[in-house]
């Protein structure tokens, strides 16, 4: 690997240096294995350790097929997909690799005792496979994670509903928490090169997520002057959210947790900010009741923020725990979004409050080719920063999940790779100037909170 990583830091290092490396047989990542599963068994979520099932191991470098890359991992970041595999919920990634494998001689190949997880990575192409014309060894890139077939007509409008969609890294192997990774030239895009590598591989999977949830004609399609709610404002999904409604001039309601998780959001440049620890919100009476009181108790708090008017769109991802407040609040013809439900999956409302009032509720999940592009896009001219509070080593990744699991993170966690230190892989060094204090925010916020 040590060749590798000198020809990513050395900046002269041509195309044909790249494709002159020396493969190595085997590669360090952050596994799941099989025989663990049902480690466990019996226990509930939140007691769950990823620290004892992630481990970091050596596994047999893949060749890449037709239409694949394999590229070098300078760093890549944690997901709340990562907590769920690690914990094996709702079930466990290995059931995924098995449904992938009969589709072709290349699928096949994801199906092993192994899972090297991760949805995320910057790193740079070190070889390609049959068919790919765009991508070279050498080149810079990012990944987004949507791995799709498209032999079916069914995905050629939206490729998110190609019958074969899947989450790299998640439902198939050769993930992004690793020194190298295997993915579909169809997933990669320029590295923005006004951020370190740890800060280019942050945003991947949540701002093409939250792009494709406010922004685009697939989800609640957010426009000029609406008020959005937005859950968990200062973390991993929800400062994309925050920052993308302050950029297409909305007006964002954030919903935090604490006074620190309040600061980061004004220093996004948000002004209406609910910490709802503070103002002791309790959505739910019991296991198995909610209280509608603190609906109304919620809905009222946010009209003193907005000036009297109820939100046009919910940003949920949460999920059972606040699913029926959400509903609740939007306003009459508004639209709740939701991905995710970190807090559960199985979500309860009052139905009277959304066909009586002409509410919508839009389901998201990650985001087309084109949405990918246009989210990666945004993040390379500056217009939305990364949201990185802390980074890890590989080794560490278990921690690091850890760390999500319980909430105890502002923004996204990094993981560094094959980058040896912080800090590296910036070149535009004058766009950078411009937008560091934005960038630095969450940095900042982490240390204020430790």
């Amino acid at each position: 690997m040590d060749e590798i990583v000198s020809a990513v830091l050395a900046e002269d290092a041509s195309a044909q240096d790249f494709a002159g490396l020396r493969l190595p047989e085997s590669y360090l990542g952050a596994v799941l294995r099989e025989e663990d599963v049902s480690m466990f068994e019996g226990m509930a979520s939140v007691d769950k350790d990823p620290r004892k099932s992630l481990q970091v191991r050596d596994v047999l470098v893949p060749q890449p097929a037709a239409g694949e890359a394999l590229v070098a991992v300078m760093a890549s970041s944690v997901n709340y997909n990562t907590v769920w595999s690690a914990i094996f919920e709702p079930l466990p990634t290995f059931s995924f690799l098995k449904r992938y494998a009969p589709l072709s001689p290349a699928s096949a190949r994801h199906d092993l005792p192994y899972h090297v997880i991760g949805s995320d990575l910057a790193g740079v192409v070190l070889r390609t496979g049959p068919g790919v014309n765009r991508w070279q060894a050498g080149d810079r890139v990012v990944a987004h994670c949507l791995s799709v077939e498209l032999e079916s007509a069914d995905g050629h409008g939206d490729t998110m509903l190609d019958p074969e969609q899947r989450i790299w890294g998640f439902e198939t192997n050769f993930g992004g928490l690793a020194q190298l990774a295997l993915v579909k030239a169809n997933q990669l895009m320029p590295k923005p090169e006004h951020l370190t590598w740890e800060e280019a591989a942050a945003p991947g999977l949540v701002n093409s997520t939250a792009y494709r949830q406010l922004v685009s004609r697939n989800g609640a399609g957010m426009k000029q002057g609406d008020n959005v709610l937005i859950w968990g404002a200062s973390g991993g999904l929800g400062s994309y959210a925050t920052q993308l409604a302050l950029a297409g001039g909305a007006n964002p309601v954030c919903v935090v947790s604490s006074p620190q998780k309040a600061e980061i959001c004004r220093a996004m440049g948000a002004e209406a900010i609910i910490d709802r620890t503070a103002e002791d919100y309790k959505f739910w009476k019991d296991e198995h009741n909610q209280d509608p009181r603190e609906w109304k108790r919620f809905g009222k708090r946010i009209r003193e923020l907005t000036g009297g008017e109820d939100v046009d769109i919910v940003f949920e991802h949460p999920g059972r725990e606040t699913f029926g407040a959400s509903v609740y609040v939007t306003r009459k013809g508004g639209t709740i979004v939701t991905c995710a439900s970190t807090s559960g999956f199985k979500h309860e409302y009052d139905n009277r409050y959304l066909w009586m009032s002409l509410k919508r509720i839009i389901g998201s999940h990650f985001a087309n080719y084109r949405e990918a592009w246009e989210a990666n896009r945004l993040i390379a001219k500056g217009k939305i920063h990364p949201t990185l509070s802390k980074v890890y080593s590989l080794e560490e990744t278990g921690q690091a999940a850890y760390d999500v699991h319980r909430n105890l993170h502002q923004g996204k966690v990094g993981v560094l790779c094959l980058a040896p230190e912080e800090g590296l892989g910036v070149r535009n060094h004058e766009l950078r100037a411009r937008h560091l204090h934005a960038i630095n925010r969450f940095r900042e916020g982490q240390a204020h909170i430790s």
